[in-house]
């Protein structure tokens, strides 16, 4: 009895072991073609809010120790148009950010992305600045809540992996 008792078990265990690695692949398989159905989704959600060329310009994403500076700048810094279009973009969502309206990066990424709602809740404990850079502008974010520093660079990752091939870090 014994002995049928540890070959139960050790085919149980085997079994398992099936169980796990056939779960784990499956998770790969769809996490590796996750990414690019889901960043065609964000270029056509993006097309509904910024007025640029996604494919013309390209977003930079830089943590701080203190919060972090959001930049998008024209591929062809000599493009006037696409410029001015990032600049008015930029220039109203810094205003709406102030106020903690995250409306716009919510219908591209969804209301469930990382760090957004408590940036939202958050907005009055955020320095949120715009300028012009050469080529476009910069949204730069400072804040002395841990909470809401961590929520930031979350939020950033999730831009960043997001937008794919349209956006960096630093």
């Amino acid at each position: 009895m014994k002995h049928e008792n540890r070959r139960l078990q050790a085919l149980l265990a085997a079994l398992a072991l099936v169980v796990v690695a056939a779960t784990a692949y499956v998770l790969i398989s769809r996490n590796e073609q996750a990414p690019a159905a889901r960043q065609a989704e964000i270029a056509a959600n993006s097309r509904t809010v910024m007025p640029f060329d996604l494919e013309r310009t390209t977003h930079r994403f830089a943590k701080a120790a203190t919060g972090g500076v959001q930049t998008v700048t024209s591929d062809d810094p000599g493009d006037a148009g696409q410029v001015a279009l990032i600049r008015e973009h930029l220039t109203a969502e810094a205003a709406a950010f102030s106020k903690g309206d995250y409306g716009d990066p919510a219908s591209i990424h969804g209301g469930e992305m990382p760090g957004l709602r408590e940036l939202e809740a958050g907005h009055d404990r955020i320095d949120i600045r715009y300028a012009e850079s050469p080529a476009g502008a910069r949204i730069t974010y400072t804040t002395s809540d841990p909470a809401l520093l961590q929520a930031l660079h979350a939020w950033f990752d999730a831009q960043v992996t997001d937008h794919g091939r349209h956006a960096e870090h630093g």
